[in-house]
Formats: structure tokens, sequence, C-alpha cells
């Protein structure tokens, strides 16, 4: 017989998508699930439609907030409410494909891996490509390629899209409670960093999801440095998002073994050092290398000179 997974479910005024979401969900190939729905208090048709879902399959159960909890915090709780041995993480407005569950089940026991993560169809809101591989436009698939079975591959930035995740319940408690000082932070880039730490990941190159971008998203594909015009505000959006990673991680340094922890504190440190370095800078570069090595040598270059040396970089646009 099919092991249970426990597919978990974060709702936020999701009733434009929900239903063919929902859909996609409970007409998989692996039939054995338990899908569990975390209602974050939906102001629109959100709870009935929810509510007519969980009085009409047994698979379904569902729970209705009563403050408002971010959808870090409400995906905390869902983690809190798992009782099988292997989870998955669903957005309320994606489709999957019929075997999504089925294929990640089987990579994590080919495997033999504690996360399951995959690339993913970017969709516009009527299921039309934007892009073909969310991998490829954000630049991703050569790194995770290369540092798959290395806590680089989600240390410097996400790599690990949430609503890919197939993961194992032993781990809940190596990454609970999901730290929330930084935006810039969110559950996923939490959960693949914990895991990388303690144990294998596995990368799914085929797409089983279509992600759906319609201007609501809590996350998504927008590059946020995209809608500047100024250089300055690029490096200062870069430098904001390094320091709320770092910041994190020094804050929560007891998951990382000591050679990181040391690591953690150089990189906040130095890039607190660099916001007030407007145009030169010549100190702790060392430092910039060490967490830039992993990265193609034109995103290496275009950092540095961004962060280092933004009068140079400026001459050259």
């Amino acid at each position: 017989m099919e092991e249970q997974i426990d597919v978990l479910m974060a709702t936020y005024n999701g009733e434009k998508y929900l239903e063919e979401q929902i859909n996609s969900i409970l007409n998989q190939t692996y039939r054995n699930i338990r899908l569990i729905i975390s209602d974050d208090c939906s102001k629109d048709n959100t709870r009935e439609i929810l509510k007519q879902y969980e009085e009409n399959d047994e698979r379904i159960k569902v729970y209705y907030q009563e403050e408002n909890l971010g959808y870090i915090r409400n995906f905390e709780f869902l983690l809190n409410k798992v009782e099988n041995e292997i989870y998955m993480l669903s957005d309320q407005d994606d489709v999957w494909l019929p075997q999504k569950i089925e294929k990640s089940y089987e990579l994590l026991k080919q495997e033999n891996a504690d996360l399951v993560f995959g690339d993913l169809e970017v969709v516009d809101e009527n299921l039309n490509t934007i892009y073909s591989s969310f991998g490829d436009f954000m630049l991703l698939n050569k790194k995770i390629n290369k540092y798959i079975n290395s806590y680089k591959l989600n240390y410097l930035y996400n790599c690990v899209t949430g609503c890919t995740v197939l993961s194992k319940k032993e781990f809940i408690d190596k990454i609970l409670p999901f730290p929330v000082t930084s935006k810039y932070v969110a559950h996923d880039h939490w959960i693949g960093i914990g895991i990388s730490l303690n144990g294998k990941v596995a990368y799914m190159k085929e797409k089983y999801i279509k992600y759906r971008q319609h201007g609501n998203n809590e996350i998504g594909t927008d590059k946020i440095s995209h809608k500047f015009t100024k250089l300055e505000d690029v490096r200062n959006l870069f430098i904001e998002v390094k320091l709320g990673v770092f910041g994190t991680y020094v804050e929560n340094n007891d998951i990382f073994p000591e050679n990181i922890q040391t690591l953690n504190s150089k990189a906040y440190n130095y890039f607190k050092m660099i916001e007030n370095k407007k145009n030169f800078n010549f100190k702790n570069w060392n430092v910039f290398h060490e967490l830039y090595k992993t990265e193609t040598i034109i995103y290496y270059l275009e950092n540095f000179l961004i962060m280092n040396m933004p009068f140079i970089r400026k001459r050259l646009i």
C-alpha cells in the first residue's frame, strides 16, 4: 500500500484560483494523501470554498486561523500538524501536474534523499507559459547542479522553491521555529539551508508545476532590482538583502557548524561596513570572495563592482 503523504497548503484570499489548485492535488496519480489547509483569516470566499471541499473529501482537514499569521507563520503552523513521515508544501494558486507527488516521492527514494525540490514552469493567470524553466530564468540551474550536495546550494541566496518541496518529518525539529526578523529569508529558504546542513537534497529537473504569476503573489519571479533606474538604489537593495540574510544566520548561529558560524559573522560585518562605503572599498575583499566564489564570473564581477566599486560600475553603464 502507498505510504500516506501530508500536503500542506497555506491560504489567504485565494478564491480566484483555489479550486483549480485543490482539484489538481486531489486528482494526483498518487492517491494516498492528506491535504491539510490553514486559512489565514481570508476576507473573500476562500473559507466557504474550503468548507465545501472538507465536507466532500475525507482526505482534507482545514484549520481556520482567528488572527492573521502571515504566510511564514502559517506554514510553520502547518508543519506542526504533520503526522505522516513525508510532507509536501503547496501554494494556493498553482496547478500541479498529475504525476507531481508520484515523481517527487520516487526521486526521494531513488536518491535516498531527505528533501526533494524541483524546477517549474512559470505561467500567467490563464496558465499560458511565461518561462518554460524557472531555474533557467532565475539563473539557478547551474548552481543547483554543482552544489546540490552542499550547504552552498542555499547559503548566499535561496534556490529552493517551496511549492516544489517534498521532505521528511524527522527534519522538522531542525528547521522550526522559522525566523521572521527579515523578509528576505522566507520559509523555503530556511528549510533549504536547514536540511542541506543536516541531510541530503535532490533536485528534480522535470517540471510538474504550473507556477502561476498573477500580480498578487506573496512571492514569485519578480526581480525587485529591475524596478530601479539608479545604481545607488540597486546597491542599497543588494546590501539590505544580504544584511537580512546574514543577520538572520547570525541570530540563529546554533544551527550552523563552527566554521560557518564564523563566516556568518564575517559576512554580516562586511555588508554592514560597505553600507557606508559609497564609492570605493578596499577592506575585506576576501570575505566577498569566500561568499561569491561559487557564482558565475559575470555574477561575481557584477556584484563586486556594484557593492565595492560603484563609481566604476556607473562608468560602464
